[in-house]
């Protein structure tokens, strides 16, 4: 009987063991196996929140629109999927031109130098892809704020030269080594998964975007109610589990680093949601599901630049402010006036653009003196708001000039607007000839 077990247990270390060496170690060609295989479920979990976000505002529309709103974020698969291979990652990760404002190499025209390289221990056909999702995710956010209103066309060109013009240059500022805002400063702007890059970018382009194009056609005195809040729930899910892979995959490594900004990910989040619940509670007496998911969000947002760098306190801390101060944004949008249908500026933007300056004043010290800041303690601190103050102004500017600018390109070419009759009759049936759920509802006709 020992003998057996004895045997047995020899058959299965020849097995394992050669998985587990290669899972600890370092594989063929000095690639580090344990961060690459962390790389490519980073890259799995950042594509997942694209289905999410679409599901999320999928659920957030009318009946007669959740097919061409979700479209918006899957064409972006595809659209911009190309594009980064095409020449997005040679725009964004090659030598800076222009004063770091912009990347170029003519190697990295569809991948074409990078088939055998490593980088780090880790394949860059790997991180290619991990930051072409990134790519992918960002302009779709934007259709948040103009969802229910735009041709399909125009939304695919618009995107296109968005990406081309004002995601790719802001991503060689902030994450190329040759940078101008990687470079700005003791330690470079802070900006760990793309609180500049991604959500204040897309926040501020949905704003100029819904401003320019108007409301929808019956916004604010028509009642325009979600048509799924059990899609929209399930959309948050999915994107919460997948800022995992956004910010810990970000650190590009599987350690320390990686274990805090997954960790502050989770305290944010959770912290962002309670945080929401309780003030509905306050208000309302009452937790809605709405509610609920625009806490998650809140706090994923605003700790995406800062995951890095704050401790556990810090993150609860940012995850709570974010949440109220995202809720009064959503309070004030009626007041003033625009129709960002799904609250992508006051969420994204708002959120976001605050983490990215409030991170200055919960970096933990070992970090500060790492970095070799020109003060520690709280000089550290201020430096370091307005490196992050300089990066917020530059990432606005681009945002707006780029957006407006890209606006008037598409109106004067394909149009952007839809015409009131395919706006009234929806989306779904006007642009792609279909129906969400395979029946007529009330709301096709409003």
């Amino acid at each position: 009987m020992r003998r057996r077990i004895f045997g047995g247990g020899i058959a299965i270390w020849g097995f394992l063991a050669p998985l587990a060496h290669a899972l600890a170690g370092e594989g063929g060609n000095g690639i580090d196996t344990g961060t690459t295989c962390w790389m490519l479920t980073s890259t799995a979990l950042v594509l997942l929140m694209v289905p999410g976000l679409a599901m999320f505002y999928g659920g957030l529309v009318r009946t007669k629109n959740v097919l061409g709103t979700m479209m918006h974020s899957f064409v972006a698969m595809a659209l911009i999927g190309v594009l980064w291979v095409a020449v997005g990652y040679s725009l964004t990760f090659g030598k800076s031109l222009f004063f770091g404002l912009i990347g170029w190499n003519s190697d990295y025209l569809f991948l074409k130098g990078i088939d055998e390289s490593i980088v780090n221990g880790v394949p860059e056909y790997v991180l290619a892809m991990f930051q072409g999702k990134f790519a992918i995710i960002t302009p779709a956010l934007i259709s948040g704020a103009i969802a229910e209103r735009v041709t399909f066309r125009g939304y695919t060109l618009f995107i296109a030269l968005w990406f081309l013009f004002v995601y790719c240059p802001l991503c060689h500022i902030v994450w190329s080594s040759e940078g101008f805002l990687f470079n700005s400063g003791a330690s470079g702007v802070i900006d760990l998964a793309g609180g500049l890059v991604i959500h204040v970018s897309a926040g501020v382009s949905a704003l100029v975007l819904a401003i320019l194009l108007g409301k929808r056609k019956g916004y604010p005195k028509m009642t325009m109610l979600p048509n799924n809040l059990v899609m929209t729930m399930m959309g948050a899910g999915l994107l919460w589990v997948g800022w995992f892979g956004f910010n810990a995959g970000s650190t590009v490594q599987s350690g320390l680093d990686t274990a805090r900004a997954l960790t502050m990910t989770q305290v944010s989040a959770a912290t962002g949601a309670l945080t929401w619940m309780i003030i509905e509670a306050i208000i309302y007496r009452k937790a809605t599901s709405l509610g609920f998911v625009s806490g998650i969000l809140a706090g994923l947002v605003v700790i995406t630049p800062a995951a890095g760098v704050v401790t556990p306190p810090g993150a609860m801390f940012l995850g709570m402010a974010s949440s109220v101060i995202c809720y009064l944004a959503l309070q004030a949008k009626g007041r003033l006036g625009y129709d960002d249908s799904l609250d992508c500026f006051g969420i994204h933007g708002v959120g976001s653009g605050l983490g990215v300056l409030l991170l200055s004043f919960f970096i933990r010290e070992s970090w500060m003196a790492k970095a070799a800041l020109s003060h520690g303690g709280p000089w550290g601190a201020v430096d370091q708001f307005f490196i992050q103050l300089k990066g917020m102004g530059v990432t606005i500017l681009i945002a707006l000039l780029g957006t407006w600018l890209l606006y008037l390109i598409v109106e004067k070419t394909v149009g952007f607007r839809l015409d009131p009759q395919r706006e009234t009759e929806g989306l779904d049936q006007s642009l792609h000839g279909e129906h969400g759920y395979g029946l007529i509802h009330s709301d096709f006709v409003k």
